[in-house]
Protein backbone atom coordinates (compact mmCIF):
# COMPACT_ATOMS: atom_id res chain seq x y z
CA UNK A 1 0.00 0.00 0.00
CA UNK A 2 2.67 2.46 0.85
CA UNK A 3 4.41 1.74 -2.21
CA UNK A 4 1.38 2.73 -4.37
CA UNK A 5 1.07 5.92 -2.05
CA UNK A 6 4.42 6.56 -3.00
CA UNK A 7 4.29 5.70 -6.80
CA UNK A 8 0.77 7.46 -7.38
CA UNK A 9 2.26 10.62 -5.63
CA UNK A 10 5.61 10.57 -7.76
CA UNK A 11 3.07 10.67 -10.80
CA UNK A 12 1.26 13.18 -9.71
CA UNK A 13 4.43 15.43 -8.84
CA UNK A 14 5.76 14.85 -12.22
CA UNK A 15 2.71 15.91 -14.01
CA UNK A 16 1.98 19.13 -11.55
CA UNK A 17 6.66 19.27 -12.94
CA UNK A 18 5.62 19.42 -16.25
CA UNK A 19 2.91 21.93 -15.91
CA UNK A 20 5.13 24.69 -14.12
CA UNK A 21 8.12 23.60 -16.70
CA UNK A 22 6.74 21.99 -19.73
CA UNK A 23 8.82 19.59 -21.40
CA UNK A 24 11.55 20.97 -24.12
CA UNK A 25 13.13 18.49 -26.07
CA UNK A 26 16.96 18.87 -26.00
CA UNK A 27 17.94 18.12 -29.75
CA UNK A 28 15.33 20.96 -31.42
CA UNK A 29 14.06 23.03 -28.52
CA UNK A 30 10.15 22.50 -29.59
CA UNK A 31 8.06 21.57 -26.25
CA UNK A 32 6.38 18.87 -25.76
CA UNK A 33 8.91 16.23 -24.97
CA UNK A 34 12.19 15.42 -23.59
CA UNK A 35 13.05 13.65 -26.57
CA UNK A 36 10.56 14.21 -29.69
CA UNK A 37 10.29 11.90 -32.38
CA UNK A 38 12.16 13.82 -34.94
CA UNK A 39 15.07 14.15 -32.67
CA UNK A 40 14.79 10.26 -31.81
CA UNK A 41 14.69 9.33 -35.83
CA UNK A 42 17.69 11.18 -36.23
CA UNK A 43 19.94 10.16 -34.45
CA UNK A 44 22.77 7.65 -36.04
CA UNK A 45 21.98 4.29 -35.02
CA UNK A 46 25.15 1.90 -35.40
CA UNK A 47 24.83 -0.79 -38.32
CA UNK A 48 27.05 -3.22 -39.41
CA UNK A 49 29.67 -4.38 -40.15
CA UNK A 50 31.14 -3.83 -36.55
CA UNK A 51 33.53 -6.41 -34.87
CA UNK A 52 31.67 -9.02 -33.45
CA UNK A 53 33.36 -8.75 -30.26
CA UNK A 54 34.11 -5.47 -28.85
CA UNK A 55 31.46 -3.60 -31.65
CA UNK A 56 33.81 -1.10 -33.30
CA UNK A 57 33.83 -0.37 -36.49
CA UNK A 58 35.18 -2.99 -38.80
CA UNK A 59 37.99 -1.40 -41.33
CA UNK A 60 37.12 -2.08 -45.13
CA UNK A 61 37.80 -6.06 -46.25
CA UNK A 62 37.72 -6.96 -42.39
CA UNK A 63 34.45 -9.61 -42.14
CA UNK A 64 34.40 -10.42 -38.45
CA UNK A 65 36.72 -9.39 -35.81
CA UNK A 66 38.69 -5.75 -35.98
CA UNK A 67 42.31 -6.09 -35.50
CA UNK A 68 42.55 -5.20 -32.10
CA UNK A 69 40.27 -8.25 -31.05
CA UNK A 70 42.39 -10.95 -33.12
CA UNK A 71 45.43 -9.33 -31.49
CA UNK A 72 44.54 -9.20 -28.09
CA UNK A 73 40.90 -11.25 -27.75
CA UNK A 74 38.66 -9.04 -24.95
CA UNK A 75 37.16 -11.09 -22.07
CA UNK A 76 34.04 -9.48 -22.87
CA UNK A 77 31.82 -11.89 -25.01
CA UNK A 78 30.53 -8.82 -27.17
CA UNK A 79 29.46 -5.33 -26.60
CA UNK A 80 26.89 -3.96 -28.56
CA UNK A 81 25.79 0.14 -28.92
CA UNK A 82 22.57 1.53 -30.05
CA UNK A 83 23.34 4.66 -31.54
CA UNK A 84 26.35 7.03 -32.42
CA UNK A 85 27.57 9.68 -29.68
CA UNK A 86 26.64 12.55 -32.23
CA UNK A 87 24.04 14.87 -32.62
CA UNK A 88 21.34 15.24 -30.60
CA UNK A 89 22.25 11.63 -28.54
CA UNK A 90 25.82 13.33 -27.57
CA UNK A 91 23.36 16.60 -26.19
CA UNK A 92 20.94 14.74 -24.56
CA UNK A 93 23.89 12.16 -22.78
CA UNK A 94 25.16 15.13 -21.30
CA UNK A 95 22.24 16.79 -20.36
CA UNK A 96 21.23 13.47 -18.60
CA UNK A 97 24.75 12.49 -17.18
CA UNK A 98 26.06 15.79 -16.32
CA UNK A 99 23.50 18.25 -15.46
CA UNK A 100 21.20 16.36 -13.37
CA UNK A 101 18.10 16.04 -16.47
CA UNK A 102 17.34 12.45 -14.99
CA UNK A 103 13.62 12.63 -16.86
CA UNK A 104 15.92 11.46 -20.14
CA UNK A 105 16.78 8.07 -18.61
CA UNK A 106 12.55 7.20 -19.85
CA UNK A 107 12.81 7.72 -23.18
CA UNK A 108 16.65 6.66 -23.40
CA UNK A 109 16.44 3.53 -21.83
CA UNK A 110 13.02 2.80 -23.84
CA UNK A 111 15.36 3.35 -26.77
CA UNK A 112 17.69 0.68 -25.53
CA UNK A 113 15.05 -1.61 -24.43
CA UNK A 114 13.84 -1.57 -28.12
CA UNK A 115 17.04 -1.78 -28.89
CA UNK A 116 17.73 -5.52 -26.86
CA UNK A 117 14.10 -7.21 -27.93
CA UNK A 118 15.30 -7.14 -31.15
CA UNK A 119 19.00 -8.15 -30.75
CA UNK A 120 18.06 -10.82 -28.42
CA UNK A 121 21.28 -10.63 -26.76
CA UNK A 122 21.68 -13.33 -24.05
CA UNK A 123 20.68 -12.01 -20.05
CA UNK A 124 19.75 -13.31 -17.22
CA UNK A 125 20.36 -10.52 -15.19
CA UNK A 126 20.80 -6.79 -16.18
CA UNK A 127 24.07 -4.92 -14.44
CA UNK A 128 24.90 -1.76 -14.58
CA UNK A 129 28.20 -0.26 -14.07
CA UNK A 130 28.95 1.10 -10.94
CA UNK A 131 30.11 4.60 -9.85
CA UNK A 132 32.90 5.26 -7.16
CA UNK A 133 31.14 5.93 -3.79
CA UNK A 134 32.38 9.66 -4.45
CA UNK A 135 31.59 9.86 -7.60
CA UNK A 136 28.35 9.14 -6.99
CA UNK A 137 27.81 11.64 -3.94
CA UNK A 138 29.05 13.97 -6.23
CA UNK A 139 26.51 13.23 -8.68
CA UNK A 140 23.75 12.12 -6.81
CA UNK A 141 22.92 9.37 -9.02
CA UNK A 142 24.36 6.57 -11.15
CA UNK A 143 23.10 7.18 -14.59
CA UNK A 144 23.95 3.54 -16.08
CA UNK A 145 21.59 2.28 -13.25
CA UNK A 146 18.83 4.49 -14.08
CA UNK A 147 18.81 3.09 -17.58
CA UNK A 148 18.76 -0.24 -16.06
CA UNK A 149 15.77 0.15 -14.17
CA UNK A 150 13.91 1.58 -17.18
CA UNK A 151 15.27 -1.69 -19.56
CA UNK A 152 14.44 -3.79 -16.97
CA UNK A 153 10.48 -2.21 -16.50
CA UNK A 154 10.24 -3.17 -19.88
CA UNK A 155 10.62 -7.10 -19.36
CA UNK A 156 14.14 -7.45 -20.45
CA UNK A 157 15.67 -9.39 -17.09
CA UNK A 158 16.02 -8.41 -13.46
CA UNK A 159 18.61 -6.04 -11.86
CA UNK A 160 21.30 -7.04 -9.89
CA UNK A 161 23.19 -3.21 -8.71
CA UNK A 162 24.92 -4.65 -5.65
CA UNK A 163 27.18 -7.63 -6.25
CA UNK A 164 29.24 -5.47 -8.79
CA UNK A 165 31.12 -2.79 -7.32
CA UNK A 166 33.80 0.12 -8.13
CA UNK A 167 36.32 -0.30 -5.05
CA UNK A 168 38.81 2.38 -6.78
CA UNK A 169 37.93 5.21 -7.83
CA UNK A 170 40.21 6.25 -11.38
CA UNK A 171 40.94 9.58 -12.98
CA UNK A 172 38.58 10.43 -16.20
CA UNK A 173 38.95 8.24 -19.30
CA UNK A 174 38.54 11.06 -21.68
CA UNK A 175 41.73 12.02 -22.81
CA UNK A 176 43.53 8.64 -22.91
CA UNK A 177 44.64 6.06 -25.45
CA UNK A 178 43.15 2.86 -25.63
CA UNK A 179 46.32 1.56 -23.42
CA UNK A 180 45.74 3.68 -20.76
CA UNK A 181 42.30 3.41 -20.40
CA UNK A 182 42.65 -0.33 -19.65
CA UNK A 183 45.51 0.18 -17.42
CA UNK A 184 43.40 2.93 -15.38
CA UNK A 185 40.65 0.61 -15.23
CA UNK A 186 42.71 -2.64 -13.95
CA UNK A 187 41.47 -4.19 -10.87
CA UNK A 188 38.98 -1.01 -10.14
CA UNK A 189 36.20 -3.41 -10.42
CA UNK A 190 35.00 -6.54 -7.52
CA UNK A 191 32.15 -8.72 -7.30
CA UNK A 192 31.48 -10.11 -4.13
CA UNK A 193 29.23 -13.53 -3.30
CA UNK A 194 28.33 -16.08 -5.83
CA UNK A 195 24.31 -14.55 -7.21
CA UNK A 196 25.81 -14.14 -10.60
CA UNK A 197 27.59 -17.59 -10.44
CA UNK A 198 26.01 -19.32 -13.49
CA UNK A 199 24.69 -16.47 -14.86
CA UNK A 200 24.37 -14.99 -18.66
CA UNK A 201 25.23 -10.97 -17.44
CA UNK A 202 24.00 -8.11 -19.85
CA UNK A 203 26.50 -5.09 -18.42
CA UNK A 204 24.34 -1.76 -18.86
CA UNK A 205 26.53 1.75 -19.49
CA UNK A 206 25.81 4.85 -21.19
CA UNK A 207 28.97 5.68 -23.68
CA UNK A 208 31.16 3.03 -24.95
CA UNK A 209 34.91 4.19 -26.13
CA UNK A 210 37.35 1.51 -26.07
CA UNK A 211 35.52 -0.85 -24.35
CA UNK A 212 38.31 -0.51 -21.09
CA UNK A 213 35.14 -0.37 -18.64
CA UNK A 214 33.27 -2.89 -19.66
CA UNK A 215 36.23 -4.99 -20.21
CA UNK A 216 37.55 -4.68 -16.51
CA UNK A 217 34.04 -5.01 -15.31
CA UNK A 218 33.58 -8.59 -17.46
CA UNK A 219 37.28 -9.66 -15.69
CA UNK A 220 35.16 -9.47 -12.39
CA UNK A 221 32.12 -11.06 -13.33
CA UNK A 222 34.30 -14.04 -14.74
CA UNK A 223 36.14 -14.41 -11.33
CA UNK A 224 32.92 -15.12 -9.39
CA UNK A 225 31.90 -17.59 -12.18
CA UNK A 226 29.44 -15.66 -14.82
CA UNK A 227 28.63 -17.64 -17.38
CA UNK A 228 29.12 -15.53 -19.98
CA UNK A 229 29.34 -11.18 -20.03
CA UNK A 230 27.59 -9.06 -22.83
CA UNK A 231 27.38 -5.74 -22.37
CA UNK A 232 24.86 -2.76 -23.49
CA UNK A 233 25.57 0.60 -24.25
CA UNK A 234 23.36 3.55 -25.29
CA UNK A 235 25.93 5.31 -27.38
CA UNK A 236 29.43 4.67 -29.21
CA UNK A 237 31.98 7.14 -29.08
CA UNK A 238 35.51 7.68 -31.24
CA UNK A 239 38.52 9.08 -29.71
CA UNK A 240 37.91 12.73 -28.80
CA UNK A 241 33.88 12.41 -29.14
CA UNK A 242 33.50 11.19 -25.25
CA UNK A 243 34.58 14.84 -24.19
CA UNK A 244 31.87 17.26 -22.81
Amino acid sequence: VTEAIVHHWGIVSTQFLDLLFPPRCVGCHRMGAWLCSECEADMPRVMPPFCARCGGMLPHGQSRLCPRCRTHRPRIDCIRSVFHFQSTLREAVHRFKYDGLTVLAAPLGELMAAYLRDQRLPADVLVPVPLHPARMRDRGYNQSALLTKVIASAGAAPVDAHSLVRRRSTIPQVGLDAGQRLENVRGAFHCSGDGLAGKNVLLIDDVCTTGATLEACAVALFQVGARGVRALTLARANFGDDRR
